[in-house]
């Protein structure tokens, strides 16, 4: 695994030991941000269900200012730090070892509120549209917010949210993209 383009771009990153996890793979990662614009001018991003953050730094070295990464296990945390100890640039990424919807919880205490938005959990933990609508709910997301789910072939994710205009989806062999993009007050 390797940052596929931006300010970080050849950086070898480090996949999370064991099969608990399964990081998004570069020819994945480059065509994701193809779709979604390869680059950013600033802005923040979350990555709910953070496996390597991979993403994440894919995302910050791109341009997206600030990234927050969740992940409740402490081989992951362990390896996104690792990981982004290589981008030199720790400031910009804000790391935490928290189960995902207790995190949103966190999150809103802080007024934070989100550009773009990365969904990877468990293939057979999909949680997709739960996430969706607690965002939504405790108004973490920014108007035009871009939403990234990664899912595989079953997930079957809704194209009709309330809120979110259904983007595209992509399918990668065993792995689908979903994009959304919110559309703050249409819901």
């Amino acid at each position: 695994m390797r940052v596929v383009s931006g300010e970080f771009r050849g950086r070898k990153l480090k996949a999370v030991p064991g099969s608990a996890t399964r990081p998004t793979t570069d020819k994945v990662k480059e065509a994701l941000f193809n779709i979604i614009g390869p680059y950013f001018d600033g802005g923040m991003s979350l990555d709910l269900y953070a496996g390597s953050g991979g993403l994440s730094i894919e995302a910050v070295s791109r341009g997206i200012e600030k990234a927050f990464l969740i992940d409740h296990h402490y081989q992951a945390i362990k390896t996104i730090k690792d990981n982004v100890s290589v981008t030199k640039h720790e400031s910009q990424f804000e790391i935490y070892k928290q189960d995902a919807k207790k995190a949103l919880h966190l999150l809103v205490d802080h007024q934070y509120c989100f550009d773009l938005v990365f969904l990877d959990p468990p293939y057979a933990q999909q949680k997709i549209m739960a996430d969706l609508e607690k965002m939504r709910e405790l108004n973490l997301l920014q108007d035009q917010a871009l939403i990234v789910a990664e899912t595989d072939q079953n997930a079957n994710l809704e194209h009709e949210i309330p809120g979110f205009d259904f983007v595209k989806q992509q399918d990668y062999g065993i792995t689908v993209l979903t994009i959304y993009r919110f559309q703050k007050g249409t819901e």
